[in-house]
């Protein structure tokens, strides 16, 4: 491989996923290094005068200031896009940095905003609090229920904001009719797709507008850095987002774009073996338990269209016990998982949503979206999946389950 033929859209389309995620965006320096090179540096220098000027005037191509480009970074942006079927990616700081960027960039006051009600709780927070500060309405509908989306449209309706599947009831979006009524009245379409990646779905296919991700999860894959991106057309990124954080300054490190270019070499790998293993486990579990949310077992209402969007279903399901009691007993008697509020890692981790990762909403509110006070998520890793049912079994049977 030559030294520029990682960037080169011409070459590297033709590729096939697994070599895109080890291979696109590589950028050789003169050294002919094989690992991509980590650039830390703020500022670049410049020949003469007029270079440096060109530049600024977009007139010639070129680093100017790593607010703006960076070549660890832009090797992370290409590889990002050349998975997700994408024109253009921009990376951020982390995966709410993203999902702010991707509403922020394209809103303005008197403007209205459709979001699923099932949401993490920070992107619940952008709709039920931020954006109505700016004076951006905003309603949230049931994402299951087609008919909602377009029934909660506005004349001033600009955008349409969900994930799928759903953090942490596991809800699942039909996307393509979503996009379908989005596309009909010319709103924008922005799916946060972190729980699948582009090694498990892509929403662009299915005629979504925006793609935005917490690249902390799946993609770093192992509990290490922040970090996020969103994707879309050159025309957007440049044109709506560029501006937005060229000027607000939500930028990645290079050095956390780097471990997040380590972690996409692997991303098809795990997704799908940690996917298979949350099914196994689901299925062991899932007689246990008064109720599962696993979008991989036939009983979740929306598996045959997980399934049918989706290549596998992921490594995350929640599952609920009643009550915070047993909830806690349960985490409390693990031996191998870890209590975590992360998702994605290659370890197995669980958490109790309603006091961690959506403690900040009101009672009424979580109520609304599913997240009780007896559920539980899981994040199921790479671990051997007999030892993790041996740990889930003794667990629960210490809870009485």
């Amino acid at each position: 491989m030559k030294k520029t033929t990682g960037m080169d859209r011409s070459i590297t389309s033709r590729w096939r996923p697994a070599t895109q995620a080890v291979r696109g965006g590589t950028w050789r320096s003169d050294h002919g290094e094989t690992s991509e090179a980590l650039f830390l540096t703020s500022g670049y220098t410049y020949d003469n005068a007029q270079t440096v000027a060109d530049r600024f005037a977009g007139e010639a191509e070129g680093m100017t200031y790593s607010r703006l480009q960076n070549p660890t970074v832009a090797m992370l942006e290409e590889r990002i896009a050349l998975m997700e079927g994408a024109e253009a990616c921009r990376a951020q700081a982390s995966g709410m940095a993203a999902m702010t960027t991707a509403l922020l960039c394209q809103v303005s006051a008197g403007d209205h905003v459709v979001g699923a009600r099932a949401a993490f709780g920070s992107c619940r927070w952008l709709l039920d609090h931020l954006l109505p500060r700016f004076g951006i309405e905003t309603t949230v509908v049931d994402s299951a229920d087609n008919d909602a989306w377009e029934a909660a449209i506005r004349p001033n309706t600009k955008v349409f904001f969900f994930e799928t599947p759903a953090n942490p009831t596991l809800d699942v979006v039909d996307l393509a009719y979503v996009c379908g009524v989005a596309k009909a009245h010319d709103i924008t379409t922005v799916v946060d797709n972190a729980f699948a990646t582009s090694a498990l779905q892509k929403p662009l296919e299915f005629g979504a507008d925006v793609v935005a991700y917490s690249a902390t999860k799946l993609m770093d894959g192992q509990g290490r850095v922040l970090a996020g991106a969103v994707c879309g057309s050159q025309e957007w990124i440049d044109e709506v987002l560029l501006p937005f954080q060229r000027n607000t300054g939500p930028n990645i490190s290079p050095f956390n774009a780097w471990v997040v270019l380590k972690g996409l070499e692997t991303l098809d790998l795990r997704a799908r073996k940690q996917s298979d293993n949350a099914v196994e486990l689901g299925q062991f579990i899932e007689a246990r338990v008064p109720k599962m949310l696993h979008p991989g077992l036939e009983s979740h209402p929306r598996h045959e269209l997980a399934t049918r969007q989706m290549a596998a279903t992921g490594p995350i399901f929640a599952f609920d016990v009643g009550d915070r009691a047993t909830a806690f007993a349960i985490l409390d008697a693990l031996e191998l998982v870890d209590i975590s509020n992360n998702i994605g890692d290659a370890r197995s981790l669980m958490c109790h949503p309603a006091s961690t990762t959506h403690a900040g909403m009101t009672p009424e509110a979580r109520d609304e979206m599913g997240v009780t006070e007896g559920l539980i998520r899981i994040n199921v890793g790479l671990e051997d999946v007999d030892d993790l049912k041996e740990d889930l079994d003794r667990a629960l049977s210490a809870a009485g389950l």
